[in-house]
């Protein structure tokens, strides 16, 4: 899974619609959003943060990461892998609010879809419930993404669960 780091972050982004995810999604795009409930309390927030912060959520639902840089910043890439599949990705925002933290990232050229995913825990300071949150916004951008019809966002699906578990 050797990619150029340096090539990829300066490629562009494959949409138009950059940090979407922080607001109403997008007309035209499949819409995904998960949110699990993961624990509570201050020292909970701050691990299951961590976690999302250093790509956590991504390892954890048995992907494969590259990054250019240990912790998601704005501007860092990563290639996301699982068997053939390559999904290169560049953070566009991160969140880093005392209750809230967390981060989102676009697609590259080279990913099978064209869209965005952000990745956030929140602490709900009434109750001090933690909770993992993942949304995207996304359509197909290559062929065979195109192809695998109702397929694709079933496994879409199946990954976001699995990245919320991870946390």
């Amino acid at each position: 899974m050797r990619v150029d780091m340096y090539t990829l972050s300066h490629m562009p982004l494959t949409y138009p619609e950059v940090g979407a995810t922080a607001g109403p999604p997008p007309r035209g795009y499949q819409h995904l959003g998960f949110i699990t409930r993961v624990g509570a309390g201050h020292q909970r927030f701050e691990q299951a943060a961590d976690a999302v912060m250093h790509w956590g959520m991504q390892r954890g639902a048995g992907l494969r990461v590259q990054a250019s840089s240990e912790v998601a910043t704005v501007g860092a890439v990563v290639l996301v892998g699982i068997g053939f599949l390559k999904a290169p990705c560049r953070v566009v925002y991160v969140i880093d609010e005392p209750d809230v933290r967390g981060f989102a990232y676009g697609t590259l050229p080279g990913h099978p879809e064209s869209g965005e995913e952000r990745f956030v825990v929140r602490r709900d300071p009434m109750s001090a419930a933690v909770y993992a949150e993942v949304s995207a916004f996304s359509r197909p951008a290559r062929w065979w993404s195109r192809a695998g019809g109702p397929l694709t966002p079933l496994a879409q699906r199946v990954i976001a669960k699995r990245y919320v578990r991870a946390v």
